[in-house]
C-alpha cells in the first residue's frame, strides 16, 4: 500500500476534537473542494453537529460530514471530492452530507475554483484525511476489543472482528477515537480497491437545482437589504464627470444615486482595470432601479484613446511584425529548413474578443459597517475578494468575512471580484446591506473579456514529406496565445514559437481554457493542412510527430507526455471507426493537451438544408484517475459544445471604444438546434493521479470542427467566428 505522511511541514495537516452530542471531528487543512448538504434516509441526524471550515465531521450515529472550502461553480467538485474522501475512509456513500464551507485564509489553501485544478490538487489531501479517519477509528476498536488492528476489517463504516463475530459501527466507536493519536503516516487503499471513486454518482445539489432551491447569489435575501445597480462608462477609455443625480433620487423606488470609486491601491490581476468610477443607484426593487437606469444622462471624458476594431487588428499585425516577445524556443535553425523544404505552407488564424455571458447575472451581496465587512456571492476567488474589500475599505483582513454560493456559470468570469468590491462600497456608503446585480448588458460590456488573438504558423516539408521544419508566432491583446514548450515542440528538429503581448485599452481576463481555446483550434486545424500537404492521413501524420518525440525527442523538454498523447488518438481513431467512408459525412479529427489532461476528438458533420449539422462527435479522454464518470462525461460533452458554439457565432466588436454587442439578440450563442445530436466519450483506463478536465474538452472542438467544415466544403476556416468568416450556406 501507499503511505502518507500526515504533517507536511509546521502546520499540522490534520486535528482531532471531540464533537459535542459524542463522535469524532476530522479537520484537514489542505482540503480544496467539494460537496453540498444531502438528505440521509437510513440514519438519524446526530444530536448535535459542529460547523467547522474543512472538515470531515463523524457522528454518534455514523453519518459523515464534510465541509467544503472550494467554490461550486458546476464542475461537480462538490460530488466528486466527498467522493474521494469516503472512499478511503469506507463509509458508505449513502452516509455522508456535504456543507459549503466559508472562506478561512488561516486555515485553507489553494481555497478557489479555477484552472481545472480542484481534483488535481486535492487528491492527496483528500485522500489522506479519509485514510487518517479510517485507521483511528480502528485503531479505537481494537482497542475497545483489545485485539490489535490488523485483526479488524473495515466495509462501508462497519468494522468486523477477521477471526469472530463481534461488529461495530463508525457511529459506535467514533467518540472513542478522539484519543487516539494522529499516526505520522497511514496507508492509503490500493487503486484497485477503491468502491465509491470510479462509479458514477448522482450530483448531490441536484434535485435543488432543478427544483428552485434557494442555491446560487440571486437567491440570497437579507431583512432590510436594498438593491444596487451600476451604470460604467459606455466605451474603454472614457471616464464619468458627473450625472442627474436629482432626477433619478426623484424616481419612484429610488432611495440614492452617487459615483463610487473602486480603485484599490496595488492592485492584483484579479482587480478591475478598466472602469473605476461608477454610478450606482441603489432602491428597492431590481426593476425600479433598471427604468431609473435608462432615465440617466451622463458627462464622460476621454481620457485614453478609444480604440475600434480596425485598430486591434492593426496592433495585432504590428505585434506580430515586431512585438514584444513574452516566451520563445528555438530547437536547430528553423529559417535555413525552410530555405531548403521541398514544400512550404504558411497560414495565419485570428479570434475576435468575447464575453463570458454566464447564466446567472453578476451579482453580490454586501453589508458593510465601520469595523466590519459582510459579502456573500457567486465568488471563483474568495479570498482575492477577501483582500480587495479589506485594502479598499481600510478595514482589518479578519473583520472581512466571505461565504460563497453556488455559480450559475462561471468559466473565468468571476475569478475577477469586481462585483463584490463594487458591493462593499455600495453598502459602505449607504450604511445598509445591499444586493448588487448587473443586468445582460452590464455584464458585456463591462469587459473582462477573451483576449483577441492572431498567430501565424508555418511548416516546411522535404521531397520525402517528411516534417522538418515548423514555425508559430502568435500574437495577443494583450497576452500572447502560445505554448513554446507544447506540441508539436520536440517532434520536429527545426522548430521555432514565439508568445508575444500587445497593448489594449479593452480590460480583458481567463476565459475557459485561457489561450489553449485558440491554439487548440488554430494549431490542429493547420496541422490537417500541413498533413494533406504532405498526402498523410491526419491522424497517422500526427502519430508520427509523436513517435518522434517518444523515441527520439528534440530538444531540452516538452510539457507533454507523447505515448498519452498519442494515446488518444488511437483511441479516439478506433472509437469512431476513423477509416470508415459514410456517404454526404464530413469527419474532422483534433487532439490537444492542456491542464495535465489529453482530449482527442472527431467530429462528424453533414449538409442540412444548406447547413453544417454536427451528428456525432467522439472523445478520447486521459485526465488520469476518472473520480465520477458521470461528472467527467458532463463536463467534456460542455467543453465540446462550448467550444463550437463560441468558435462558430460568437465575437464582440467596437466602435471608438464601444461594444457593438450588448446583449444575445446581437451576440450569438450556440441554439440547441446547433449543437451536435450525440456526444461519445471515452476515458483511458490508468492508475494515474487524476489531473484537470473542466477545461481540456474545449480546445480540441474548435480544430476537429474547422476540419470538418473543411471536409464539407472544400474551404479552410481561419478566422472565427467561422459563420461570418466565410460564408457557410451552400
Amino acid at each position: 500500500m501507499t503511505k502518507i505522511k500526515t504533517q507536511y511541514n509546521r502546520r499540522s495537516f490534520l486535528k482531532v476534537s471531540a464533537a459535542a452530542g459524542g463522535g469524532m471531528l476530522i479537520g484537514f487543512s489542505w482540503l480544496t473542494g467539494c460537496i453540498s448538504d444531502k438528505k440521509i434516509e437510513q440514519l438519524a441526524v446526530p444530536n448535535e453537529w459542529f460547523d467547522i471550515n474543512g472538515y470531515i465531521k463523524i457522528g454518534d450515529t455514523g453519518m459523515v460530514t464534510i465541509y467544503s472550502p472550494n467554490p461550486e461553480i458546476g464542475q461537480n467538485i462538490k460530488t466528486s471530492m466527498p467522493m474521494i474522501v469516503a472512499d478511503e475512509l469506507d463509509v458508505d456513500w449513502k452516509h455522508v452530507v456535504v456543507e459549503q464551507a466559508p472562506l478561512n485564509t488561516g486555515f485553507y489553501q489553494n481555497q478557489f475554483a479555477g484552472g481545472s485544478l480542484s481534483i488535481k490538487l486535492s487528491w492527496n489531501a483528500l485522500r489522506m484525511a479519509g485514510a487518517t479517519g479510517r485507521r483511528m477509528l480502528l485503531e479505537a476498536a481494537a482497542k475497545e476489543w483489545q485485539l490489535s488492528v490488523s485483526d479488524l476489517s473495515v466495509s462501508q463504516g462497519v468494522i468486523k472482528e477477521k477471526n469472530g463475530e463481534r461488529t461495530m459501527t463508525y457511529g459506535d466507536i467514533a467518540s472513542k477515537a478522539v484519543g487516539i493519536e494522529i499516526p505520522e503516516e497511514v496507508e492509503l487503499k490500493e487503486i484497485s480497491d477503491f468502491k465509491l471513486i470510479g462509479t458514477s454518482q448522482k450530483n448531490v445539489d441536484g434535485k435543488k437545482i432543478v427544483t428552485g432551491e434557494p442555491l446560487f447569489g440571486l437567491d440570497f435575501k437579507r431583512e432590510e437589504m436594498k438593491h444596487a445597480m451600476i451604470q460604467h462608462p459606455p466605451a474603454f477609455g472614457m471616464k464619468i464627470k458627473d450625472f442627474n443625480k436629482e432626477e433619478i433620487v426623484g424616481m419612484p423606488g429610488v432611495q440614492d444615486a452617487f459615483i463610487i470609486d473602486t480603485t484599490i491601491e496595488d492592485p492584483t490581476w484579479s482587480d478591475e482595470k478598466g472602469f473605476l468610477q461608477l454610478i450606482a443607484i441603489v432602491g428597492d426593487s431590481t426593476w425600479q432601479l433598471m427604468k431609473a437606469k435608462k432615465a440617466i444622462k451622463a458627462n464622460w471624458e476621454v481620457i485614453r484613446p478609444l480604440e475600434s476594431s480596425q485598430n486591434h487588428l492593426e496592433k495585432l499585425e504590428q505585434a506580430l511584425a515586431s512585438g514584444d516577445v513574452q516566451q520563445s524556443r528555438i530547437d536547430g535553425n528553423p529559417e535555413e529548413a525552410f530555405k531548403k523544404a521541398a514544400k512550404v505552407i504558411e497560414r495565419t488564424y485570428s479570434a475576435p474578443f468575447m464575453a463570458h455571458n454566464t447564466m446567472e447575472p453578476m451579482n453580490f451581496f454586501a453589508h458593510v459597517t465601520d469595523t466590519s465587512a459582510e459579502l456573500i456571492g457567486p465568488t471563483q476567488t474568495p479570498e482575492a475578494l477577501e483582500k480587495s474589500v479589506s485594502k479598499l475599505l481600510n478595514i482589518d483582513l479578519e473583520n472581512v468575512t466571505v461565504n460563497m454560493t453556488r455559480m450559475g456559470g462561471g468559466f473565468g468570469r468571476r475569478l475577477y471580484v469586481h462585483f463584490g468590491v463594487e458591493a462593499a462600497a455600495i453598502s459602505k456608503k449607504i450604511g445598509a446591506p445591499v444586493k448588487l446585480i448587473y443586468s445582460r448588458e452590464d455584464d458585456m460590456t463591462q469587459g473582462t473579456y477573451r483576449p483577441a488573438y492572431r498567430s501565424t504558423y508555418k511548416a516546411g516539408l522535404d521531397e520525402n514529406n517528411n516534417l522538418i521544419a515548423f514555425s508559430v508566432r502568435g500574437a495577443g491583446l494583450p497576452e500572447g496565445p502560445v505554448f513554446p514548450n507544447r506540441f508539436p515542440a520536440g517532434t520536429v528538429d527545426n522548430y521555432a514559437a514565439e508568445q508575444i503581448q500587445g497593448e489594449t485599452n479593452i480590460t480583458t481576463g481567463a476565459w475557459r481554457a485561457p489561450r489553449s481555446h485558440f491554439t487548440g483550434g488554430a494549431e490542429q486545424a493547420f496541422l490537417d493542412e500541413v498533413a494533406e500537404l504532405a498526402e498523410k492521413d491526419p491522424i497517422d501524420f500526427r502519430l508520427e510527430l509523436f513517435e518522434r518525440a517518444i523515441n527520439n525527442p528534440v530538444g531540452e523538454k516538452h510539457e507533454y507526455e507523447a505515448e498519452r498523447y498519442a494515446g488518444v488518438l488511437k483511441l479516439v481513431k478506433e472509437k469512431s471507426n476513423w477509416g470508415e467512408k459514410k456517404l454526404g459525412v464530413s469527419r474532422g479529427v483534433a487532439a490537444y493537451f492542456c491542464h495535465s489532461s489529453y482530449v482527442a476528438e472527431v467530429v462528424d458533420m453533414v449538409l442540412e438544408n444548406g447547413q453544417p449539422k454536427i451528428t456525432n462527435v467522439w472523445c478520447a479522454v486521459d485526465c488520469g484517475i476518472v473520480v465520477n464518470p458521470d461528472g467527467a462525461r458532463h463536463q467534456i460533452e460542455g467543453g465540446v459544445i462550448d467550444g463550437i458554439g463560441h468558435a462558430m457565432y460568437s465575437q464582440l466588436t467596437f466602435d471608438k471604444g464601444a461594444p457593438n454587442q450588448r446583449n444575445f439578440d446581437t451576440y450569438q450563442m450556440i441554439r440547441h438546434s446547433q449543437a451536435p445530436e450525440n456526444i461519445e466519450v471515452f476515458f483511458v483506463e490508468n492508475e494515474i493521479a487524476p489531473t484537470g478536465l473542466g477545461e481540456p474538452g474545449l480546445p480540441p472542438a474548435v480544430g476537429a470542427l474547422a476540419n470538418a467544415l473543411y471536409q464539407l466544403k472544400g474551404e479552410r476556416y481561419y478566422h472565427q467566428p467561422f459563420a461570418l468568416s466565410k460564408p457557410i450556406l451552400g
